[in-house]
């Protein structure tokens, strides 16, 4: 077992737990309540505010904030939680809010990136192997699928769900949810299917290619879209990647990206 390599200047309270062999950079802050996992790199000028939880093997890089008050009129001082798992990196000035009601949480998963300057703000739930590019914005209780993308400059309004395997081209604003597997630009425009992220990912090639159907069949035809889903899943034969995108249709509140 190693002992935590703590930076004489770091500044770390008595009721923080840090596990064996995690480091703190000169100048990082450690709040209370805080737990750090095993292997957990906090560099210098890093901030991990209270009721905070990082798993193992996290790189918090210099000036990045983790678990930060909500930017959100409604917080008025209850105890919210930020949860972030193993493996993850956050970046410099990476900003993550905690959440706003008493006893809610932001959630984090595993293998995340997050580049310089990105945000997730309250009650975002963002899922493993996602990548935020620098100066990406999530805003509160928004939901990211896991392998999506999202790239530079890109804002994600509250309660938009992203879905797997999609890609947000840069400096594009979403105020409505993202298909999976799907390839995004501007505002709320759907291009087509994310090929290169789905072959990437090893989607079969039978799966790959009802997906290109089903975003023909749905998006490219311009034709409505509860008559377009209706006629797919009366076809049968669907497999479970068309499906997701059917039920993620279905289940949408604010609307999905549409082609223009």
């Amino acid at each position: 077992m190693g002992i935590p390599r703590i930076h004489p200047r770091a500044e770390i309270d008595s009721h923080a737990e840090l596990a064996p062999d995690v480091e703190v950079g000169p100048f990082a802050v450690i709040e209370r309540d805080v737990v750090i996992g095993a292997g957990t790199r906090i560099l210098a000028g890093a901030h991990i505010r209270a009721h905070t939880t990082l798993g193992c093997g996290n790189l918090v890089r210099d000036h990045a904030v983790l678990g930060g008050n909500p930017q959100d009129l409604g917080y008025k001082g209850a105890v919210t939680m930020a949860r972030i798992g193993d493996r993850n990196i956050f970046a410099e000035g990476v900003t993550i809010h905690r959440g706003t009601a008493a006893g809610s949480e932001t959630v984090i998963g595993n293998d995340c990136f997050f580049m310089a300057n990105s945000h997730a703000a309250h009650n975002c739930i963002v899922q493993d192997h996602v990548i935020l590019a620098n100066g990406a914005m999530l805003g509160g209780h928004s939901t990211v699928g896991e392998r999506a993308f999202v790239s530079g400059n890109v804002a994600v309004h509250q309660n938009v769900r992203v879905g797997r395997l999609s890609m947000l081209s840069g400096v594009g604003s979403f105020t409505v949810d993202v298909p999976p597997f799907a390839l995004v630009s501007d505002r709320n425009r759907l291009r087509g299917m994310n090929s290169v992220g789905v072959r990437r990912a090893g989607i079969r090639r039978d799966a790959v290619k009802g997906l290109r159907g089903a975003f023909r069949d749905l998006f490219q035809q311009r034709r409505n879209l509860t008559l377009a889903r209706e006629e797919l899943v009366a076809r049968g034969g669907l497999g479970p990647e068309v499906l997701e995108l059917l039920d993620f249709i279905e289940s949408s509140v604010r609307g999905v990206c549409r082609m223009s």
